[in-house]
């Protein structure tokens, strides 16, 4: 990371960005092209372990891209806000971000399925969902496990560099 003020290491906001954002793009490689997605996510943290949860389609070009070349990155971002400035070069954006690179895993364990949805409705809603065999049997769900990652914030109160 080249702003060694902005990295973020404090596990609790590691968690605030986490659980703030919604939106978790995956990054993948189609045959050398990037092709980036938006998707809605859960996750687990365990011991310092990030792994994401993702659903969609039964097939797809996603679900091709991973089969391919199950190798990835995803970001995630929050609390977004204009930092103004007196000048142009002045203006900025404030935020909070997560970075993480690992490998995607299409999951066919109908348990491991109900988990990730599981975490995934409780992370975007709130709420407690339960899932059995023939609902999840008609929705694909995707692993990423997070190799490593890494967070990074930019204070509102930040002056900017000229």
């Amino acid at each position: 990371m080249r702003r060694r003020d902005r990295e973020v290491t404090d596990m609790n906001e590691i968690m605030h960005i986490l659980e703030e954002g919604k939106v978790l793009h995956l990054g993948l490689s189609d045959k050398g092209m990037p092709y980036i997605v938006p998707m809605n996510y859960g996750f687990l943290m365990e011991d310092g372990k990030l792994t994401f949860y993702l659903h969609g389609a039964l097939e797809g070009r996603k679900l091709d891209v991973i089969k391919e070349n199950p190798l990835c990155c995803c970001q995630i971002d929050c609390d977004g806000a204009l930092v103004e400035g007196k000048v142009a070069c002045q203006y900025g954006y404030s935020y909070y971000s997560l970075m993480g690179f690992g490998k995607a895993t299409i999951v066919d364990d109908p348990s491991e399925k109900m988990k990730g949805l599981t975490l995934l409705m409780k992370e975007q809603t709130g709420r407690d969902f339960e899932f059995n065999e023939k609902l999840v049997s008609i929705v694909a769900v995707i692993r990423v496990d997070c190799d490593s990652f890494t967070a990074k914030h930019r204070p509102l109160s930040m002056k900017p560099q000229v």
